[in-house]
């Protein structure tokens, strides 16, 4: 496998991401979280990469080298990670783009707190790690073998893409759609859209494969615009209801042959509420430390709460509850089903109450899940929110199941679902605040940690 000196890969590799940036009219805004209490790039990462490392360091953790997929594998298996979530982009959007093509596309795997890249021939694995104090980590592993491989942390040249308008302003996750050539550049004068769980199915996906069945619903993946405009409509009915993308490319040149539309849809879902969650824990630390300062300045007491840190973590917290609950989720007017398998893997991680229902469960008929409440309330990012929002969360969380909050925007979730929603979080979740339970009306103060 011929690979160029990384070095070089990587500085050719920033500056065409620059002019891509450039292209998408992406607003950087890293000034904020680069200062204290944040001090994103000179803080030291806790998580599931950085406790990797750990352990090859010390011997506990070895990999295994594959003379065509190089460490693949073995980054997988070491962080719990499906094959079976496997994803295909062909779109040119990332830090390696000149090794993809509709060809050539790169693949995509991820878990509840982590995301793999892998190209042909690549240089380097991609990693982001979602790190609870951080947000999303940026990693490279070069794919060239060595004896104790390493994770080194990427900064500036993922930064320019990965903290946006894009992503709430701070370090996190982007899933684009948009159309592509024949050569896998983004044709970026008929737009682009970033996507999530609130996207309509016929907007998702364009430059994507796409496996699976969704019935008369239609979207954009699985297309390859072959003129030199995007035509005002667009023939896309050789790409709805793919089983098989084997007339494409080379699939043997992937260790699945698939890219589930079911793992598509909880990816999508899955990093709307991370960037929510890294946004309300950043708000919330950088809130308190501005109160903290006024409150030294004017000489008012350490306990003064301001009325700006009460607005700022509620409206942090706000924005997390609406995507935790699916709030204008796209609806599915067909049923959905994936090819690989990664629908009875996500089902089987659930935390199940005594009746035997779990947050993973799907519905994929009518909305994506059976229960509308995200699973990564069992997450490390969600466990180490900061307390004050923290409790936020969780007192409107109670509100809004028990019925006494009613506000419209919640009117997609039934009495039933809020009725099943806080019965599995109270026989799921043993760390439930005190105050969770508290009668109705009830109000819990934004305490300082």
């Amino acid at each position: 496998m011929q690979r160029t000196d990384p070095l070089r890969f990587l500085a050719t590799a920033t500056t065409l991401l620059i002019l891509t940036a450039v292209q998408c009219s992406i607003t950087r805004a890293t000034d904020e979280f680069d200062k204290p209490p944040i001090s994103y790039r000179d803080s030291t990462p806790d998580n599931c990469i950085s406790r990797l490392q750990e352990s090859l360091d010390s011997g506990t953790q070895t990999f295994n080298y594959d003379g065509e997929q190089g460490y693949l594998k073995s980054v997988l298996n070491a962080l719990n990670v499906p094959i079976e979530s496997q994803m295909l982009v062909f779109s040119k959007t990332s830090l390696q783009l000149r090794r993809i093509t509709p060809r050539t596309p790169r693949a995509i795997y991820f878990a509840d707190d982590i995301y793999v890249g892998y190209c042909q021939s690549g240089d380097v694995l991609e990693i982001s790690a979602v790190d609870p104090q951080l947000g999303s980590v940026f990693y490279t592993l070069n794919q060239e073998q060595t004896e104790t491989p390493r994770f080194d942390r990427r900064n500036d040249n993922c930064i320019v893409c990965h903290a946006s308008s894009r992503t709430r302003g701070v370090p996190g996750h982007v899933v684009r759609s948009l159309y592509v050539d024949a050569g896998g550049q983004p044709m970026f004068s008929a737009g682009s859209r970033t996507v999530d769980h609130t996207t309509p199915i016929k907007d998702r996906w364009g430059g994507w494969y796409v496996t699976g069945t969704h019935g008369d619903q239609s979207h954009v993946g699985n297309l390859i615009v072959r003129t030199k405009r995007v035509p005002d409509q667009v023939d896309n009915s050789q790409g709805q209801n793919v089983l098989d993308l084997q007339d494409r490319f080379n699939v043997d040149r992937y260790i699945s042959p698939h890219s589930d539309i079911v793992a598509l849809m909880v990816m999508e879902h899955q990093t709307l509420v991370h960037n929510c969650l890294t946004k309300a824990n950043f708000a919330t630390r950088q809130a308190l430390h501005y109160e903290k300062t006024m409150n030294g300045i004017l000489d008012y007491g350490e306990d003064n709460r301001l009325d700006s840190t009460v607005r700022r973590i509620a409206n942090a917290g706000d924005d997390l509850i609406e995507a935790i609950l699916m709030v204008d989720e796209a609806p599915l007017t067909s049923p959905v089903k994936g090819t690989s398998g990664y629908t009875d893997v996500f089902t089987k991680n659930g935390e199940r109450d005594s009746q035997g229902r779990s947050l993973r469960d799907f519905d994929l008929s009518q909305r994506m899940f059976r229960y509308p409440c995200s699973y990564l309330v069992y997450s490390e990012s969600f466990n180490k929110l900061p307390k004050p929002v923290y409790d936020y969360v969780w007192q409107q969380l109670g509100k809004i199941l028990s019925g006494e909050d009613s506000s419209e925007k919640f009117n997609h979730l039934s009495k039933t679902d809020r009725k099943a929603i806080a019965e599995i979080l109270r026989d799921t979740k043993p760390t439930l605040p005190a105050h969770w339970a508290t009668p109705p009306g009830v109000k819990v103060s934004l305490a300082t940690p």
